[in-house]
């Protein structure tokens, strides 16, 4: 499991993001002790920050050049102030990205993913994902069943890793919406559905009927028990 390190003096803030990565079966640790961030940031070792400009004591700025002494842990800054200025200087003391506030929740998360697959490279951990006799690389984003290769869509192969990934449990739709904004393309509730058509008539065509299977009011799911 990832661990995300908040750096966020607003409880209500930092509560709510806690709350949505768990949801995203993140670990979230929120910084109580602004005195001391490196400290727990030693003790957490987090897979990644999320670090607020505004703190008490001393500054993001100053926590992150800190950090980048003894890590190369990505650094996300989330704050109000979100000017020319307070960006360059944010990327110029080691941060990888600047988002600013009020931000949605969905959107950060999409892009908290995106960087940990960046970084640590989620393909290699777990390069094939099997289900049915069905073979998704993640290396190269092919689907192969019976010897043959399905071809897919950049949209429909990341809702179909999202699937396979989450096997056996309900992946709700605005999650998936969420990871295909990670292609940085606005994705709507008609383009999902879309999509999701488009899919099952292609694992239908390949000898995979009823591959994903739809949860009414929730979502929807690979490896469920109607197959």
């Amino acid at each position: 499991m990832y661990r995300i390190l908040v750096v966020e003096d607003d409880r209500g803030i930092a509560g709510a993001i806690k709350t949505q990565a768990e949801m995203w079966d993140l670990s979230v640790r929120c910084v109580e002790d602004f005195r001391g961030v490196m400290a727990e940031f030693a003790a957490y070792d987090p897979h990644l920050v999320l670090m607020d400009v505004g703190l008490p004591f001393f500054n993001g700025y100053h926590w992150c050049g800190e950090i980048r002494k003894v890590s190369k842990a990505p650094i996300i800054f989330i704050s109000s102030a979100a000017d020319n200025m307070n960006i360059v200087m944010a990327m110029t003391m080691g941060a990888d990205d600047f988002i600013a506030k009020p931000f949605d929740q969905s959107v950060l998360m999409a892009k908290v993913q995106a960087m940990l697959r960046r970084s640590y490279d989620f393909g290699a951990a777990m390069p094939v994902i099997e289900h049915r006799g069905a073979l998704l690389n993640t290396g190269d984003g092919t689907l192969t069943y019976r010897e043959e290769k399905i071809p897919l869509t950049k949209n429909e192969y990341r809702i179909l890793l999202t699937l396979m990934e989450q096997k056996g449990r309900v992946v709700s739709r605005e999650r998936l919406m969420t990871r295909l904004w990670e292609t940085e393309n606005f994705v709507d509730e008609n383009t999902l559905t879309v999509n999701v058509g488009r899919l099952r008539k292609r694992l239908e065509a390949a000898g995979l009927p009823g591959f994903i299977t739809t949860r009414h009011g929730q979502g929807y799911m690979v490896g469920g028990g109607d197959e």
